[in-house]
């Protein structure tokens, strides 16, 4: 049976795998999304209307996921041997948790952008709400149904179904 420090090393340890993949896909969309404006024809595609007030909020939310996912990494160089690895993995997992709902909004927003120049704004619509819904079914409420089904909590290993007295299902 794992000890307390041993279980918070393990979360950490997951934890900052887990960030490892979503630091990596947010720093190259944020790096695509700064170097949008400065391209010669940006000014004419949202001059003045509302995609450039899309890119803005894509920009912010792509920035916001990069503070809140590399957020972690920092607190934990900074909190590193001062005994504090427990609360260190609940600030950590609560950051990674608003980092991914920014990521997902900058994804679509950024998906929402590229169709709207393409195809148009009504083309977008029908891209990005599908698009929203695959992120809302994969990101949260599957694993939140997985969670209820097999009756963890954020503390313990998932029992088996022998161990909670039923069939495997």
């Amino acid at each position: 049976m794992e000890t307390p420090d041993e279980r918070a090393d393990r979360h950490l340890d997951e934890l900052l795998q887990e960030l490892r993949v979503a630091q990596t896909g947010v720093q190259i969309l944020f790096a695509f999304l700064l170097t949008i404006p400065f391209q010669q024809r940006f000014a004419t595609v949202v001059d003045g209307g509302y995609l450039r007030w899309v890119y803005l909020a894509t920009l912010v939310a792509t920035a916001l996921a990069t503070a809140f996912l590399i957020g972690p990494v920092s607190q934990h160089r900074i909190l590193f041997r001062q005994g504090r690895k427990p609360s260190l993995v609940a600030a950590s997992d609560r950051l990674a948790k608003s980092g991914l709902v920014c990521l997902a909004l900058a994804v679509l927003g950024s998906v929402f952008l590229v169709v709207a120049v393409v195809a148009g704004p009504a083309t977008a619509g029908w891209v990005v709400v599908p698009l929203a819904a695959v992120f809302l079914v994969t990101w949260l409420l599957q694993p939140l149904r997985l969670r209820r089904r097999h009756g963890t909590d954020s503390g313990q290993p998932a029992r088996s179904a022998r161990q909670r007295g039923s069939a495997p299902g």
